[in-house]
């Protein structure tokens, strides 16, 4: 192995090349589908990963008002806001945010799954959620 040298060149912003992925998440467990959705946010997939740059690719999820979640959790999970202020705590209940607003359902279980640092708020600006299977990005997808 003399004069064989093996030296990665770091990348730079503007040779990131991110991709576009559509996931439907219909009939799928919200834990289960999360962690791949903010893996390719972060772009850890990519053989150029760094975790200082955001080197992610966008991401399109349909289908978010059909997303399950497992056990009880559709009943009793509660997501809470609070404001800062006295009397400002905001709750609302899994079964009643499914109807209203899914995508803040898929959306805050991804947020919670991507480091918190300062490529969160770009990362999750990169996500497209919605309700049903209508969205404008089919274009964006290559086709094989």
């Amino acid at each position: 192995m003399t004069g064989l040298t093996l030296s990665t060149k770091p990348i730079r912003e503007r040779n990131i090349k991110r991709q576009w992925h559509l996931i439907d998440v219909s009939g799928k467990i919200l834990g289960r589908i999360t962690p791949q959705i903010a893996r390719l946010l972060q772009g850890k997939h990519k053989s150029n990963y760094s975790s200082s740059l955001d080197v992610g690719d966008y991401v399109v999820v349909v289908n978010a008002g059909k997303v399950i979640v497992s056990g009880k959790k559709k009943k009793t999970k509660i997501y809470t806001y609070y404001s800062g202020y006295p009397g400002g705590l905001r709750k609302e209940y899994f079964s009643k945010l499914i109807e209203q607003n899914p995508g803040k359902i898929v959306k805050n279980a991804v947020s919670g799954m991507l480091p918190k640092n300062k490529l969160r708020d770009m990362r999750l600006k990169r996500l497209y959620i919605f309700a049903d299977d209508n969205h404008p990005y089919k274009e964006k997808f290559i086709k094989l």
